[in-house]
């Protein structure tokens, strides 16, 4: 019996300290070598105090910013996840109907009236942010025509040119807009 235990006994501990402790800690490395912004989460700091993360969404509620796109989660990253309401559910059209209905004239951006996957999608669609210029700019005191360029700088083309959609990240924008951009 030993013969076969010993063997055994040694593999598990040497993939164990192989594959649970030396693999995760080279690609923690090579990860914070070569991209360590993205590794360390993305964080945006200003004057010196982490303020969010541009991979993560938050609720902005103020009429002078551009919120975001609905949260199942309530923007708490420890509770990203999303409603789990079914396209057949009652609770789940009774809040897309809300949404819609308080998302101002038809049509409205899927984006506005229902949440993401994950419930913290930091994007919203540049059709979703052009329907809130209005109020952000009366809410600021400027120009719309001026607050509509500051917001085309901050649309975003698809990853690489082809994944995914052209979006604008939520507090990239609002930050620029707050710094006077």
């Amino acid at each position: 019996m030993r013969s076969i235990l010993r063997p055994a006994a040694t593999t598990v501990g040497l993939f164990t300290l192989l594959l649970g402790l030396a693999a995760p800690l080279a690609m923690t490395g090579l990860a914070n070598a070569l991209f360590p912004a993205q590794a360390g989460g993305s964080l945006i700091a200003r004057e010196g105090r982490v303020i969010g993360s541009a991979l993560v969404g938050q609720g902005f509620t103020e009429a002078r910013y551009f919120h975001p796109r609905p949260s199942a989660a309530g923007y708490d990253a420890s509770a990203g996840a999303a409603s789990q309401l079914g396209p057949s559910s009652a609770t789940l059209l009774e809040a897309v109907r809300g949404r819609v209905a308080g998302a101002g004239p038809a049509p409205v951006p899927a984006d506005a009236a229902t949440a993401s996957g994950s419930g913290l999608d930091p994007h919203i669609s540049p059709q979703n942010a052009l329907r809130q210029v209005a109020r952000v700019a009366a809410a600021r005191g400027m120009e719309e025509a001026r607050l509509r360029e500051i917001l085309a700088r901050h649309v975003e083309g698809p990853q690489l040119g082809l994944l995914g959609e052209r979006r604008v990240n939520v507090l990239a924008l609002n930050l620029a807009l707050d710094a006077g951009e």
